[in-house]
C-alpha cells in the first residue's frame, strides 16, 4: 500500500481538530475534504475512513500505543495501519514504532470489553447495567461501520424506478425487507451528486429511521405536527405518506434547522409543511389540536455511535441525567397537543431503556387512563444491522 504524505497530514490535521478544539468530526471532515479539489475520490475516501476508524477506536490505540510514551496522532495513524495488518512507509516518523510490541497490546487490549470495543468506563458500565448480556453485542455492532440507506421519495419516484435508475449510474442497491421505499447501497458511493438527490428522488435515512413515521399511522388530509423536526428528515417521510395533502407543522428550538428542512422540502416537493419555532406558548396555543404527533425527542445517542462516532468521547454521564428530565417534560407537556382519538409516537436513536421504554411506562403510569400503548418497536444494531432506535405509539381515547 502506497502512502501520501499530504493525505497523511490531513488525517492528523482531523484528530487535531476532532480532539483538541472539540469539533463535529463529520464537519471537520468535510471542511478537510473541500481543501483540496484535486483529490479524488479513492484520496477522498482514504482521508475520510481512517478519521472515522481512528476516532472510532481512540482508546484502543491509546492503548496499544502506550508503550510509545505520549503517543502522537501520527503514532495512533501507524497503530492502526498495524492493526488492518498494513505495511508502514519507511518514513521516518515511523522508525519508532514496533509493529511487534503493538501487536502484543492489541492481544492484552483484547481482554478488557471497554479496551478492546473502544468506550469510556462510564458507558461501559452504563450499557452493561441497562442492556445486561446484550450489551456485547450491541456494542460491538455499534462499531461497526454503517451501511448508506435511501429512502425513495415516493412524492417523485418509486423504489423500484430509483433503484433502476441508480443502478445505470453504476450505483447498485438492494431492497430490505418489511421497508418498502428503502434502498440499501451494495458498496458506498457518493450518491448526493447524481442527478436523482438533486431532484429529489430520494434521502439518505437508515433503515431504523424509516420504521418510525409509518408507526404514526398518518392520513393525506390529517393535521400532523413534528414537534422535534431538526432539519427534517421524518418530517419528510411524513409529508410523503401523507401524499402532500393535509397539514404537516415541523417545530424546533432551532430556527436553523427548520430553514434547512424548507430546503429539503423544496428539493423534495413537499407543499404542506409549515415550520414554527418553538416558543414559550406555541405548546400551548396548540393543545388539541393535532391527529397525530411525533417526538422524536432529543437523545444520548447511543444508537448512532456507528455514524457519530466521536460523540462517546464527547458526552458526559451528567449529560444523560439532564437529557432524561428534558424527555420526560418533552413528553409530559408536548402530548397536550394531541386531539382525544388521536396518536402520538414517541421516539429515540438511543439503545438505553432509561431513554425509551422507561420513560413511556412513567407516562402510561402517572397518565392512567388518559392514554394507552397501542405498539412498541425497537430496531438492534446487532440483530437488525441498522441504527438503534426505540419507538412506542400512543392513543389518545376519545
Amino acid at each position: 500500500m502506497k502512502y501520501h504524505r499530504v493525505l497523511v497530514e490531513a488525517i492528523v490535521f482531523s484528530l487535531t481538530e476532532i480532539f483538541e478544539k472539540g469539533r463535529q468530526a463529520d464537519k471537520v471532515i468535510e471542511q478537510v475534504l473541500k481543501s483540496n479539489r484535486k483529490w479524488g475520490a479513492r484520496d477522498r475516501g482514504f482521508i475520510a475512513e481512517n478519521t472515522y476508524e481512528i476516532v472510532r477506536w481512540w482508546r484502543l490505540l491509546d492503548f496499544v500505543t502506550g508503550p510509545l510514551g505520549n503517543p502522537s496522532y501520527l503514532d495512533f495513524f501507524a497503530a492502526w495501519q498495524l492493526l488492518k495488518g498494513n505495511e508502514l512507509p519507511p518514513w521516518t516518523e515511523f522508525a519508532h514504532i514496533k509493529s511487534a510490541a503493538i501487536r502484543q497490546a492489541y492481544e492484552e487490549a483484547k481482554k478488557s470489553r471497554k479496551v478492546r470495543e473502544s468506550v469510556p468506563d462510564w458507558l461501559d458500565e452504563i450499557g452493561a447495567a441497562e442492556l445486561g448480556a446484550a450489551w456485547d453485542d450491541e456494542l460491538h455492532a455499534l462499531n461497526q461501520t454503517a451501511p448508506v440507506v435511501l429512502r425513495a421519495n415516493t412524492l417523485k419516484t418509486t423504489a423500484a424506478a430509483l433503484k433502476e435508475a441508480l443502478a445505470g449510474n453504476e450505483i447498485f442497491t438492494e431492497t430490505l425487507p418489511g421497508l418498502p421505499d428503502a434502498l440499501k447501497l451494495r458498496e458506498k458511493k457518493n450518491v448526493f451528486q447524481t442527478e436523482n438527490f438533486q431532484n429529489g428522488q430520494f434521502e439518505v435515512q437508515d433503515a431504523g429511521s424509516q420504521r418510525i413515521a409509518p408507526m404514526l399511522d398518518v392520513q393525506p388530509g390529517m393535521r400532523v405536527i413534528d414537534a422535534c423536526a431538526g432539519a427534517g428528515g421524518k418530517t419528510l417521510h411524513l409529508a410523503a405518506l401523507m401524499h402532500n395533502q393535509g397539514r404537516l407543522i415541523a417545530m424546533d428550538v432551532e430556527g436553523w434547522k427548520l430553514e434547512e428542512l424548507k430546503r429539503r422540502a423544496r428539493r423534495n416537493g413537499v407543499s404542506n409543511v409549515e415550520t414554527r419555532v418553538i416558543e414559550a406558548k406555541t405548546i400551548k396555543r396548540l393543545r388539541d389540536t393535532a391527529d397525530r404527533l411525533l417526538l422524536d425527542v432529543p437523545c444520548s445517542g447511543l444508537g448512532v455511535l456507528r455514524r457519530n462516532p466521536d460523540s462517546k468521547w464527547k458526552m458526559k454521564p451528567d449529560f444523560l441525567t439532564r437529557i432524561r428530565h428534558t424527555q420526560y417534560e418533552i413528553l409530559t407537556n408536548y402530548s397536550q397537543m394531541v386531539k382525544p382519538g388521536g396518536k402520538l409516537v414517541y421516539a429515540t436513536c438511543s439503545i438505553l431503556p432509561s431513554e425509551s421504554e422507561d420513560q413511556v411506562k412513567r407516562f402510561l403510569a402517572e397518565q392512567g387512563t388518559k392514554w394507552q400503548l397501542s405498539e412498541e418497536a425497537r430496531t438492534s444494531p446487532a440483530r437488525d444491522g441498522s441504527d438503534g432506535f426505540y419507538m412506542a405509539c400512543l392513543t389518545k381515547p376519545l
